[in-house]
This record gives C-alpha cells, structure tokens and sequence, in this order.
C-alpha cells in the first residue's frame, strides 16, 4: 500500500508540474500581457575582472532586449508595446549544469531536468516572479577568446548564455541573450550547424534582396550576417539585427 501511495504522490507531482509548464508556455505566447524576463548574472571564472564587471551590472545594460523585442513586435504588428519586461536578479555564485553536447537524448533530458531542478534551488529574485530566467556566465574575455555554445529551452522557459565581462561586448552579449531567449519562446535556429552559416531563406533578414548577398542585418535566430556564400560576421548590437517571418510565426507574433 505505501508504495502505491508514494507512486500516486510522484504522478500528482509530475501532473503538477506539467500543468504549471502548460499554463506558463500558454501566457508566454498569447502576448496579451509583458513576459518578465530575469537576467541571472554569474561569474564564469574566478577572475576579479568578471567579479568587478558583475558588480557594476546595471539593469540598463539589457534594456536594449526590450527595446528590439518592442520595435520587432511593432513591426510585425503586434498590439502589445511591451512584448517583453527586463529585470536584472541578484548574481549568483554557483553555475548551473552545463548541457551535454553530443549526448543523447536520454542525457539532453536528464540534464533539462536537472537544470529545472537547479534553477528551482538557486532562484533568488522572486518579485516579480519570472517567465523566463536567463542565467548568464560570465567570462573575462582577457582569459577567453571563444566561448561555450549558449542554450534556451522551450520546456521550463530556462536559458543559459555565455557571455563576455566586457562594456565594450555588451552588444554583442545581448545579441546571444536575445538568441536564447526566443529559444525560450518557441523559436528555432536557422543556420547551418556545421558552417554557422545562415539558412536561405529563413535565416536572412532580408531574403528578398538582389542582389542577395552581401546582407546588411542579421536574422535574429541567424545569428550572423551572411556577407557571401561562405562568410558572416557576427552582428556587434542588436540594431544589426531582426526577427524575420518565420521567427515571428513561431513564437506566435504572427498567423
């Protein structure tokens, strides 16, 4: 009997769980109303150039994530003026689970998993409470040149961003943290994984154009302005950048 009883507790449990992940995901892409969004900063190293960068972080610094996500909405004609509210939470001083790449997809959902479980033990800003929560690494780019792949995920509306402890690569920083957050909306890459190279026709900001190449912006979920049919450059802002049709369609901008 105890273990039908304990069985019966970890199904309301999960039911529970998949019920509030339901509900978040359904809030999330009515855009009736502003989706909070939590920037968890944290030191990715132990230098005392990140600590110092993260001490002085200022919600200001990713409020340009509002203001594209607001000219964006507009553009494709979305009511809400204010798809998307940015808040800045406590650093934090323990890194989350790094994801498994080139696992399988036992790993990828184990580790989702613990990331949920993670984030749920190390959540320190509970007003307002979240609808998406960023964790962002940060590194001192004196000690790195190239950085980890971020991740976004859908399920849960968790991201991790690895990011660089430098005024001078906040553009480029709220580039990737922009990138992964429409991850957390329902947005899906569109370029090509073994080149990086963005995917015509869905991957350019401008797939019309002739002629097409060289691009002058870069699709969000892109990622890269393409320049010829084997380059592109990473945009240096988020005025280099938009959200193309099939972008907006899938987060639900658009029918």
């Amino acid at each position: 009997m105890a273990r039908y009883i304990r069985i019966g507790i970890l199904l309301f449990i999960l039911a529970t769980v998949a019920q509030t992940a339901w509900l978040a995901r359904g809030r999330t892409t009515e855009w009736k109303y502003s989706v909070r969004v939590a920037i968890y900063p944290i030191p990715g190293d132990n230098s005392a150039a990140t600590a110092e960068y993260i001490s002085k972080l200022r919600v200001e610094t990713i409020q340009p994530i509002a203001a594209f996500m607001k000219s964006e909405a507009l553009r494709h004609g979305l009511s809400n003026d204010a798809p998307v509210d940015m808040y800045l939470a406590p650093p934090l001083a323990v890194s989350p689970p790094p994801p498994p790449f080139g696992g399988n997809v036992v790993d990828v959902m184990l580790w989702s998993l613990k990331l949920r479980f993670w984030a749920w033990q190390n959540d320190n800003f509970k007003r307002p409470k979240p609808d998406v929560r960023l964790f962002v690494n940060f590194f001192d780019p004196a000690r790195a040149q190239q950085l980890p792949h971020s991740t976004g995920l859908q399920k849960g509306h968790l991201g991790i961003v690895n990011a660089f402890a430098s005024a001078a690569q906040e553009g480029e920083n709220n580039v990737v943290i922009t990138h992964e957050l429409m991850h957390t909306l329902g947005a899906t890459d569109k370029y090509d994984l073994s080149s990086n190279q963005p995917r015509h026709p869905d991957g350019y900001a401008n797939p019309q154009a002739d002629p097409l190449l060289p691009q002058s912006k870069a699709e969000i979920m892109g990622g890269r302005i393409p320049v010829s049919q084997t380059e592109a450059e990473i945009p240096t802002s988020l005025a280099k950048c938009v959200i193309g049709a099939e972008t907006a369609r899938e987060i639900n901008w658009v029918k």
